[in-house]
């Protein structure tokens, strides 16, 4: 526990700043922008008749969208109302009214002809429903069949033929921590969340590097840092409030780096919807960019530190702060014999980044006494993910970047409480306040009062990929439970992933709404509860942001579109185990959220005093204002580790693209619009460098095809800043071209970074069957919508 605490959210700068100012012309006339007071007004048509409502979950409740942790309409970091587009797109899921029964019931076709977004746009799911093999449409029952016909199945089977998912939109901690129990109580360690597929390198690699896996510092200590370095994430689209922080942040003097190979423009320039001068003029945010190759992250920060250990050799401290490595770091002189063996021409080649830009921002941040490196998922998508953060953590440690004011390491999260996923214990290699190792489990039974299995869990790749094992296989999966989530939208190879899903004898979707996912079919049955949202849980609910404040969120009144069958998540959790061992149902019955909130604060010494957070702005930042604060670290000697590894190779074939996934107008895998906002990219454009383009005689819109072993892609050619030798296409919809089963090596997180060729349409249509493919490909039509 760190001895300083937060001080509360500080008073913005008043001053306006020209200098800052996109353009002189108001509201962004003639640029292309997102147009927030035409988008919100759309929003509050679209709920108004729940409006009042809306306005309570706005004013009231905590943020269910990304993890910056706005609780009503204020937060910890600067005084003043904040407003945010992402947040009001995902309103509608809290204040939807349940789908009508002429649709819902209607052919499962039918119903299969909807998009995601189409389905979510029904409504939500009213009550318990069931579709056994051969059903041609969803008919109702009651909660007490739904719940027996899944504890009865899960009676037949042994424990490592189950599993249990988590996603994270709209999750409490209370309902991870219940559901980590219940499986436990039940026997298994497969389960999983939404984490894996985003940020579990982060925590991977910063347990190995200085002994946490959380963010160490907070967002007010972006205001007035020295340089503040964006890798690989694009905070403007994820976590749009963020760039408040940026704007004051750059009023205090700092200077903003983006690591990219796309040179996102909502990074170059923003429009700050709750800030008057910014909804105005505009804000330049970035202050340089870095357009790295994708995969060369590494080779970059090896060129950086290669550098600084020369300008060592010169003058002593001038890049390196000794005191601080040689009072707080380990293994300085392993990792400096690696970096000086990489050759620069190695190092060049690998990034895409010239040695003269290298060497410019590594002067740069030399010259920095303080700094905040943010990363997302431009670094953690990788087979190399983890790696890729520990050489984040040897620039901050080398410049003694860790534990004190306007400095730090940030995972930056993109879900409300994902952070919390895995503190709560809903991870099969953690358990609440620890790692799933002898002692924490020995630990965790005391307390928890039953035996914990001894038998490591599967992450959530491998668990679906355990759906086609054969029969005789003890891990052959047959029932899937999952919360929310589609795996058909996050997950490599869709089309697999929709048959290992279907060959599930039981799978049960316990969300809000439908979505793609719970419609595919199952051997014997699918089952679909509805869950309540976040603002109707029992009791209330936490969730954990990615500064490690733990907000309170009351349950709010007033829903006029009630789902009254639907349940809190924890109390679903809760009935199923007291139904699949009702001998020992007194272990696992909790009464009310404060129950579940009591036992967190035993089970995970970091969240003592979460129990006494109960009404609307409770908060509470577990570990202080800096973890690691004064550089001493939770390690086995209190010493942070510098890992040295070599740059890996990349193995990317003359001709072939490496392949770049993005997010536009949408939140993580939840599309709300066609069309990107800051760069007018469609669901189905590729961007490609100018001169890629005319290497290959491509015109801007002209029709183009990405392919590999794995899939075929066809979309259209848009001219963009990125990095030669790179492309960039849309998540989810690139996830055909993603092979399935290739992990990272540490934290198990699939790898989403792949090569393609590329070629212009007509011309791979007309080869496609003799020169290019292994299969059949079907012919693509000249409008993929």
């Amino acid at each position: 526990m760190g001895k300083t605490l937060h001080q509360g959210p500080i008073s913005k700068t008043k001053k306006w700043d020209p200098n800052l100012w996109v353009s002189p012309v108001p509201f962004g006339l003639t640029k292309l922008k997102p147009h927030h007071i035409r988008d919100t007004a759309k929003i509050a048509w679209k709920n108004k008749d729940n409006l009042n409502y809306a306005k309570n979950i706005i004013t009231k409740g905590v943020c269910d969208g990304c993890a910056l942790g706005v609780s009503g309409l204020q937060d910890q970091t600067l005084k003043g109302p904040h407003m945010c587009t992402t947040r009001f797109n995902v309103l509608r899921l809290n204040t939807a009214p349940p789908i009508k029964p002429e649709i819902l019931h209607q052919d499962i076709d039918e119903l299969r002809k909807m998009t995601s977004a189409e389905l979510r746009e029904l409504g939500r799911i009213p009550y318990p429903m069931m579709r056994r093999k051969g059903d041609r449409k969803f008919i109702r029952i009651s909660w007490d069949e739904a719940m027996d016909t899944v504890a009865d199945k899960m009676k037949a089977l042994e424990p490592k033929q189950y599993a249990f998912y988590l996603t994270s939109r709209g999750i409490t901690n209370e309902s991870y921590y219940t559901a980590a129990k219940v499986s436990r109580f039940l026997g298994t360690n497969n389960i999983d969340n939404a984490s894996r597929i985003c940020h579990s390198p982060s925590k991977t690699a910063m347990k190995r590097s200085i002994g946490v896996g959380a963010s160490t510092c907070n967002y007010q200590d972006w205001l007035g840092t020295d340089v503040l370095v964006f890798w690989g994430s694009v905070a403007s689209n994820s976590s749009p409030v963020s760039t408040k922080y940026m704007m004051e942040a750059k009023k205090r003097g700092t200077k903003i780096i983006v690591i990219n190979p796309y040179k996102e423009p909502a990074m170059e320039n923003y429009w700050v919807p709750s800030v008057t001068e910014s909804a105005l003029f505009g804000t330049k945010i970035a202050d340089d960019f870095y357009e790295v190759n994708i995969g060369g992250d590494i080779a970059m920060m090896h060129g950086v530190m290669k550098h600084w250990f020369e300008m060592e050799e010169e003058n002593s401290g001038s890049a390196v702060n000794h005191q601080f490595v040689e009072e707080h770091v380990n293994n300085y002189d392993e990792l400096k014999k690696t970096v000086e063996n990489q050759a620069w021409e190695h190092i060049v080649e690998s990034s895409g980044i010239s040695r003269e830009r290298i060497t410019e921002l590594a002067e740069l941040l030399a010259k920095s006494n303080s700094g905040v490196m943010v990363w997302a998922l431009g670094l953690t998508m990788h087979k190399h993910a983890t790696d890729n953060i520990s050489q984040v953590a040897n620039l901050a440690l080398l410049r003694g970047w860790l534990g004190r004011e306007n400095s730090g390491l940030m995972p930056l999260r993109g879900h409300s409480s994902v952070q919390g996923s895995g503190e709560m214990g809903a991870d099969p290699f953690v358990l609440p306040g620890g790692d799933y190792d002898d002692a924490n489990r020995e630990r965790i039974e005391k307390i928890w009062n039953f035996e914990l299995p001894k038998w490591p869990g599967d992450s959530v790749g491998v668990t679906i990929e355990n759906a086609m094992l054969p029969e005789d296989n003890e891990r052959k999966l047959k029932l899937y439970y999952m919360s929310g989530g589609n795996f058909l939208e996050t997950m490599p190879d869709p089309d697999f992933v929709a048959e290992a899903l279907s060959n599930l004898e039981v799978r049960v979707h316990q969300d809000i709404i439908l979505n793609t996912s719970t419609l595919l079919d199952a051997k014997e049955t699918v089952i679909v509860l509805p869950a309540k949202t976040r603002y109707e849980q029992d009791g209330g609910g936490l969730s954990t942001s990615t500064e490690r404040m733990v907000y309170f969120s009351p349950e709010i009144e007033g829903n006029r579109n009630r789902i009254e069958e639907a349940r809190s998540e924890w109390q679903i959790y809760v009935d199923l185990a007291k139904r699949v061992k009702p001998e020992s149902a007194e272990l696992i019955d909790f009464a009310s959220g404060q129950e579940i909130r009591e036992e967190i604060a035993k089970a995970n010494a970091q969240y003592d005093g979460v129990q006494y957070l109960k009404k609307a702005g409770d908060v509470y930042q577990y570990g202080g204002a800096w973890l690691c604060e004064g550089g001493v670290c939770p390690t086995p000697d209190g010493r942070a580790n510098l890992i040295g590894i070599d740059i890996p190779d990349n193995n990317k074939k003359a001709g072939e693209f490496r392949l770049l996934m993005r997010r536009g107008k949408q939140f993580n895998s939840m599309v709300y619009g066609d069309t990107d906002a800051f760069n007018a990219m469609g669901r189905y454009d590729v961007l490609i460098s100018r001169e890629d383009a005319k290497r290959e005689g491509i015109q801007d819109g002209e029709a183009i095809v990405l392919y590999n072993k794995n899939g075929v892609f066809q979309g259209f050619a848009r001219s963009a800043d990125i990095r030669s030798g790179n492309l960039g296409i849309q998540f989810p919809e690139g996830n055909y071209l993603v092979p399935k089963g290739i992990y990272e090596n540490f934290a198990k997180m699939p790898d989403y970074t792949v090569d393609v060729k590329l070629e212009k349409a007509d011309h791979f249509n007309a080869n496609k069957d003799r020169q290019y493919y292994e299969k059949p490909v079907p012919d693509l039509e000249d409008n993929p919508n």
